[in-house]
């Protein structure tokens, strides 16, 4: 039986008992790759700009999801941002508990579509919608040219 076949039968429906490998690699793309060259090399995001709508978007991509212009250029993300959502998180990736909860936030920048997830470097109790932040960069010489070169984002004035 193929995919494109149906079948009512149970007792005709394969099955694979034990672990399945599944290797995969996932590559950031080309705008993801200069914003990631850009955050390593120079300290600072980039999005990019749809011409055609002067829309700027963040992750940057490379077609426009309104009009599907491609997008060729990049602007520089403004190094203030503002907190739009956030959530504590009190257990790791695992299910085990942190020794201190963390504060997760979704951080939007004036005038840009989109925005980034990204831990806020505050305790719980400080944390709200709306605290303007700005991103805290690893050293020069510790970035990698990945998300985690930014350590979390930061209320502005610390």
């Amino acid at each position: 039986m193929t995919f494109l076949e149906r079948t009512t039968d149970a007792r005709k429906l394969r099955h694979w008992e034990g672990n399945m490998e599944a290797d995969y690699i996932y590559t950031s793309g080309v705008a993801g790759e200069r914003f990631f060259v850009a955050l390593r090399d120079q300290g600072k995001m980039l999005a990019s700009r749809c011409a055609a709508c002067g829309l700027d978007y963040l992750p940057a991509r490379l077609f426009c999801e309104d009009c599907f212009a491609e997008l060729t250029e990049f602007v520089d993300v403004p190094q203030e941002g503002r907190v739009a959502g956030l959530t504590v998180a009190h257990l790791d990736r695992e299910g085990v508990r942190l020794s201190r909860p963390q504060v997760w936030a979704f951080v939007t920048f004036q005038g840009i579509r989109g925005g980034l997830v990204h831990r806020l470097l505050v305790p719980p109790g400080r944390a709200r919608v709306g605290l303007a932040v700005r991103p805290k960069l690893k050293a020069r010489e510790d970035r990698v040219g990945a998300i985690t070169d930014i350590e979390g984002f930061e209320p502005v004035g610390s």
